[in-house]
């Protein structure tokens, strides 16, 4: 009665069955992995933004690279601006997610000479993107700053390419190195967001502040995973489903067979 599964057509068809449930248990330890790693990320970054400030020379320094696990850590740095070498960074976004303009990279020069670059904030880019933009004046004297600590752009994490023949006071990457060589003065690792500046400057000094990261979703990794599994289940009950199809097929044209016969016979004899 199960002879045909024995056929070439049924052959492929089980093992076809038997290569894709493990494939897809893969797939959906793959997913749940994915979902792990993405709590994992949110608690740290949660972490970061919930730590009091450090002072920023405890977790960076000049040619050191900011790690992962102080991404987004809140730190301190006092120092006066260095506006003469003041740059904007290209193709930056607003708040709102729409608008495209500049981020203002100002640095910071500290008590010992060394540099902090600063993310001041964004700006519009206006008519000419190929212009300096109007940029809010950073203050004067020496101010403490308060922001998130970031690991260097790279084109790598980014994914931004670093273009030739950039406008003049233009950059496309926030990156300590790349700085350093027009600063000619070591440079922290590593740059920071600004959120607070004490004194408290005036309105006309703040560029639009860049938000803190959204650290809420999780994405449907954890759907997906259950989905995969699903699929492996459905496998062998889709493959029992055929099975059983198949035989009540076999069997209603084993049982025409005959009764065509009789009809035939019977016809046979009336002539």
């Amino acid at each position: 009665m199960y002879r045909f599964l024995l056929t070439r057509q049924w052959v492929i068809l089980t093992l076809l069955a038997l290569v894709l449930m493990p494939t897809m248990v893969q797939l959906g330890f793959w997913q749940l992995h994915r979902h792990e790693a993405r709590v994992a990320h949110n608690n740290i970054v949660a972490a970061s933004l919930a730590a009091d400030p450090v002072p920023v020379q405890e977790l960076t320094e000049p040619g050191r690279e900011v790690s992962e696990d102080d991404k987004y850590r809140s730190v301190t740095a006092t120092g006066s601006y260095d506006t003469d070498h003041e740059v904007v960074v290209r193709r930056r976004t607003a708040a709102d997610g729409r608008q495209i303009g500049f981020f203002v990279l100002t640095p910071l020069v500290r008590g010992d000479g060394s540099v902090l670059l600063v993310n001041r904030g964004w700006v519009p880019a206006g008519a000419d993107q190929l212009s300096f933009p109007d940029v809010p004046e950073a203050p004067g004297g020496q101010v403490t700053v308060t922001g998130r600590l970031l690991p260097d752009e790279t084109t790598e994490r980014s994914g931004i390419k670093v273009r030739e023949g950039m406008p003049d006071r233009q950059v496309m990457l926030i990156n300590s190195a790349q700085q350093e060589k027009l600063l000619d003065r070591p440079v922290l690792g590593g740059f920071v967001e600004l959120t607070a500046t004490s004194p408290e400057p005036a309105e006309s000094q703040l560029a639009e502040q860049v938000p803190a990261p959204d650290h809420s979703g999780i994405g449907a990794h954890m759907a997906y995973a259950v989905q995969w599994w699903l699929f492996v289940a459905a496998v062998p009950v889709g493959w029992v489903i055929l099975v059983r199809r198949e035989l009540r097929d076999r069997a209603a044209a084993g049982d025409d067979g005959p009764r065509e016969a009789l009809a035939g016979a019977a016809s046979g004899t009336a002539d």
